[in-house]
């Protein structure tokens, strides 16, 4: 198949491709979670739900692979350094009680992804310590034992777990494509930087498309 991209044309077969979803968590989506404490506005987030679920949901159809991932930590944050939870001055920080329970818990409500995107039988979910979805999981491996070769993405934020998970790909040697109105930031500059930036210089990261263009690609395929 074919998706017309940026910075060129993005082939791939559906047998060997999967669709990785970052982040899609309440916390981060939903007003009152830990996004919004931080001061952020989450309806900028909330807006991709739409053009994400019909992406999934295509997919699904299609009979494609689909990973979701959660930024998520041990209940006795273990696996959190203090260089990630202080970060910042925000009111509440990871393995605080928030709106939605303990901030970035496994587990806690508001770690989990929102109901219009949530995993399905046969999905793969994977909790992450990290920005990245490789870091300290065994994402790698997974996709390795399915034949997975080049991986679609959308979640959030663009700048931060969704371009980390990117660049982690690119170094594992996957073919990797950002579907454009399926991701967002906090701050709309960061994303238009971030997709920049990955389809740069020949697409040193990877490829940019609108998800419009994967859904005429599966359309033709069918």
């Amino acid at each position: 198949m074919r998706i017309e991209a940026l910075p060129f044309p993005y082939e791939f077969e559906l047998k060997s491709t999967a669709l990785v979803l970052i982040d899609m968590q309440r916390d981060f989506i939903e007003p009152g979670g830990f996004g919004e404490t931080l001061g952020n506005d989450v309806s900028l987030l909330e807006a991709i739900v739409p053009a994400t679920k019909a992406a999934l949901e295509a997919w699904r159809e299609a009979g494609g692979l689909v990973v979701h991932t959660r930024e998520a930590h041990s209940p006795d944050l273990s696996d959190c350094p203090p260089a990630k939870r202080n970060r910042g001055n925000p009111t509440l920080r990871i393995g605080d009680e928030g709106p939605m329970g303990r901030i970035l818990v496994a587990g806690e409500p508001g770690n989990q992804i929102i109901d219009a995107l949530a995993p399905v039988d046969g999905e793969i979910v994977i909790d992450k310590p990290g920005k990245g979805a490789f870091y300290a999981t065994g994402l790698h491996e997974l996709l390795q034992q399915r034949g997975i070769t080049h991986l679609l993405f959308g979640g959030v934020t663009t700048e931060v777990c969704v371009q980390t998970s990117m660049r982690e790909a690119n170094d594992r040697g996957y073919d990797g494509l950002l579907l454009e109105d399926c991701t967002e930031s906090y701050f709309p500059a960061f994303k238009t930087a971030t997709l920049a930036m990955i389809r740069a210089q020949g697409g040193i990261v990877g490829w940019t498309a609108p998800s419009a263009a994967l859904l005429a690609a599966l359309n033709s395929a069918a």
